[in-house]
């Protein structure tokens, strides 16, 4: 299992998702991103510029992409790199996101049962790799993908996903924090499934 590394964000209210940067945000976002109370970004980022550009906006949690390595980075930025965590675990109001780039499961077919497998009590789970935005709420916990926000293989465009997040309901939206879908609550034990 892939080490996780937990974080504490209890006043982190709008949470911007993305991921798949391979060093060239896409600069249409950033005004969107500029809303966030908290950008993560799970991997391929790509280089600190990235980064860097990130953080201006809002505080910035990132994780390591399978292309997120020292041939790919700035030569100089390797202690950055090496920083990058497997997986996060960020403890928000009313539950947990967990952060994954998602390489670590190459079947893509099995990926969303051994994530929700891996993390059973994350409210949602973000992984990136595919660069394709999805959001699977067929089971719990809600499994996310936003796509890719940079140039490469940026299917139907470059993108981000907005967590809202309150201290009982959570809202996923694309490209901005509008209420779309409500991501439910994970149940307690010996709880019922939630309404």
């Amino acid at each position: 299992m892939t080490t996780t590394v937990t974080q504490r964000w209890p006043a982190a209210r709008r949470i911007a998702l993305l991921a798949d940067t391979h060093g060239a945000l896409a600069d249409d976002l950033l005004p969107g991103l500029a809303a966030a109370d908290l950008v993560v970004h799970a991997g391929d980022v790509g280089g600190g510029a990235v980064l860097d550009t990130l953080a201006a906006l809002a505080p910035t949690l990132a994780v390591a992409g399978n292309n997120d390595v020292t041939a790919k980075w700035p030569r100089d930025e390797a202690a950055r790199l090496a920083a990058l965590p497997a997986a996060l675990a960020i403890e928000l109001r009313g539950g947990t996101l967990v952060v994954v780039h998602g390489h670590q499961w190459s079947n893509a077919r099995l990926r969303h049962a051994r994530l929700r497998a891996a993390w059973p009590r994350a409210r949602l789970v973000v992984y990136g790799h595919s660069h394709r935005r999805l959001q699977d709420a067929s089971a719990l916990p809600w499994v996310v993908n936003p796509g890719a926000a940079g140039r490469a293989r940026a299917y139907g465009g470059a993108g981000w996903l907005g967590l809202s997040v309150g201290a009982r309901d959570w809202y996923v939206a694309e490209n901005g924090f509008a209420p779309d879908q409500r991501v439910p609550p994970v149940p307690r034990q010996n709880e019922g499934v939630p309404p």
